[in-house]
């Protein structure tokens, strides 16, 4: 028995559906797990900034690169499953400790075919 290739292409939406296709099999829940705390010039420079008040660029950027990391492990998490898209992706982030951060990014993996590959109903 062959091991499934992984597609070329993963469709990710937050939705429950994608325009166009239709789920031909549900695979299972995905996620994408990252810790992260902000580095000393990060830290230094975001507490200076917390001072005077105003958005903390610093911060703003670590978020944005957490998220895209879990992001790309809920991709690659997909592909191992052998999907070609993932639904109902959404975002979670808790505090761990002082100054770490978890985010999660989940959804559930799915097998997606052109709508117009669907077996006519009877």
């Amino acid at each position: 028995m062959s091991t499934p290739q992984p597609p070329d292409r993963l469709i990710m939406t937050t939705t429950f559906t994608v325009e166009g296709f239709r789920i031909r099999e549900y695979l299972g829940i995905v996620r994408g797990v990252v810790v992260r705390s902000p580095t000393i010039s990060q830290g230094l420079k975001g507490g200076l900034r917390m001072l005077v008040g105003g958005q903390i660029h610093e911060f703003t950027q670590m978020c944005e690169q957490t998220r895209q990391q879990a992001t790309a492990s809920l991709a690659q998490h997909a592909r191992e499953m052998g999907a070609n898209g993932v639904v109902g992706i959404a975002y979670d982030a808790s505090e761990i400790a002082q100054s770490a951060t978890e985010v999660l990014c989940y959804g559930t993996a799915v097998i997606l075919e052109p709508a117009s590959a669907a077996s006519p109903a009877t």
